[in-house]
């Protein structure tokens, strides 16, 4: 499909772009059908009529690197009424102080356009609380970015009806239902499915552009054959896979809810077989795949397949509800670093230093074919357990059988680390 999208704009046919942003090496077409980004040398570029500019005829400053993320992931609030016992930014109902208001995130989005970021995943605690939430989607598909939404459903059907009326707004709504049954209360602390399914059912009755965030746990995962049922009943567009990160209030539960090794190392071949079982698209997020390189499978065809770790600080970044930058939706701020700097920010000598410094990993990652795809695994995981932003994702299978440790004492999981507000 993308071929042909591809073909049709060199014959003038129809819309099927909607930016181009030149890099040093060619430059990214953002594709409206189908929704896709694809990366182009400098003479397929200019075979379809693009010109890189200024950044064709310089050096590139830092030319192992894109020159803006691909996306920022937007918690819009940290206001949540749920409750969740693993929440990844410690939610509460009265969500934080000094939290960013409309013409605030405005702002970042027109920072974020300027330097050339393409996607948007807004979340929370629960966005769709906010009575803006619409007119900050309808603004960023101004400036030419495709807002998606991750909501947890857990709400009144006023807000749910008011999510409803404005769901053609988002490129992509994923409701957060992290197991069918019984096994979401195992999960979340409380039996909220039968609300979230409520919400899946009345969006993808407005789109169907609906699908799953879910979070794999120990609980989770033994029941993924009932989700994958379940997305299939309810017609959905998208699963995504997600590994359980030990932050906000996940930081407590971490070492009670995270897949067990056997798990972890099962993962890829019961992902696929139920994927190819029930025809559903799978996605898996970048924390993922050091379980996918256990398998062995061949790293170009992972790079063809665009299968990479960490992407913190180079494919996506975050931004806390206060405005602050971050890597990524779980790890730190950035000290002294708002979003709407992020371009001043971006080729800063230091910036996400832990993040972009994955090829002087340690051994074992220093030896492994995998690295530059894997990029070191998570760095939220080695944080927690060994105290470290840089150290080798502790629970990759490799570094298991490796038997690191941070301090080269035998290995042992770090005590959870008191709850810091997010």
């Amino acid at each position: 499909m993308i071929a042909r999208a591809l073909r049709w704009l060199a014959a003038g046919r129809g819309k099927t772009t909607r930016r181009f942003r030149p890099e040093a090496w060619g430059g990214i077409v953002q594709l409206d059908r189908p929704s896709a980004l694809v990366y182009l040398d400098r003479a397929r570029a200019r075979a379809l009529g693009w010109d890189g500019g200024a950044r064709w005829n310089g050096e590139a400053a830092f030319p192992g690197r894109l020159s803006a993320p691909l996306e920022a992931h937007l918690q819009l609030t940290n206001r949540c009424e749920a409750g969740c016992s693993g929440c990844y930014t410690s939610a509460t109902a009265a969500g934080l102080p000094h939290e960013q208001d409309l013409e605030a995130w405005r702002a970042s989005i027109d920072a974020l356009a300027a330097a050339g970021v393409f996607h948007l995943a807004l979340g929370g605690g629960e966005s769709a609380l906010l009575p803006w939430l619409g007119d900050v989607a309808a603004y960023a598909r101004e400036k030419g970015l495709v807002p998606n939404l991750t909501t947890s459903g857990l709400y009144d059907e006023a807000t749910l009806a008011r999510l409803v009326a404005i769901a053609d707004r988002f490129g992509q709504i994923n409701v957060s239902i992290d197991g069918v049954g019984a096994t979401y209360a195992k999960v979340r602390g409380f039996d909220g499915f039968p609300r979230a399914d409520r919400a899946l059912a009345a969006l993808r009755e407005k789109t169907r552009d609906v699908g799953i965030n879910a979070v794999l746990t120990r609980a989770s995962f033994d029941d993924l054959p009932a989700l994958f049922r379940y997305a299939k009943a309810r017609k959905l567009s998208q699963l995504e896979l997600l590994r359980y990160k030990p932050s906000g209030r996940g930081r407590r539960e971490y070492d009670a809810q995270r897949m067990t090794d056997t798990q972890a190392a099962r993962l890829l071949p019961t992902v696929l077989a139920l994927s190819l079982r029930h025809r559903l698209r799978v996605r898996l997020d970048c924390s993922l795949v050091p379980f996918i390189a256990h398998h062995r499978p061949s790293p170009r065809l992972l790079q063809w397949l665009s299968i990479y770790g960490c992407a913190g600080g180079d494919h996506l970044v975050g931004a806390k509800a206060d405005g602050r930058l971050t890597a990524c939706s779980f790890a730190p701020p950035e000290a002294g670093a708002p979003v709407r700097d992020l371009a001043a920010y971006w080729d800063t000598p230091g910036a996400f230093a832990a993040f972009r410094g994955w090829p002087a990993a340690e051994q074992p990652c220093q030896s492994c074919e995998y690295l530059p795809l894997c990029r070191g695994g998570c760095k939220v995981v080695s944080l927690h357990v060994l105290g470290r932003l840089d150290a080798p994702d502790p629970e990759c299978p490799r570094v298991v059988a490796h038997g690191y440790t941070a301090d080269g004492g035998p290995k042992k999981v770090r005590p959870s680390l008191p709850v810091i507000a997010s």
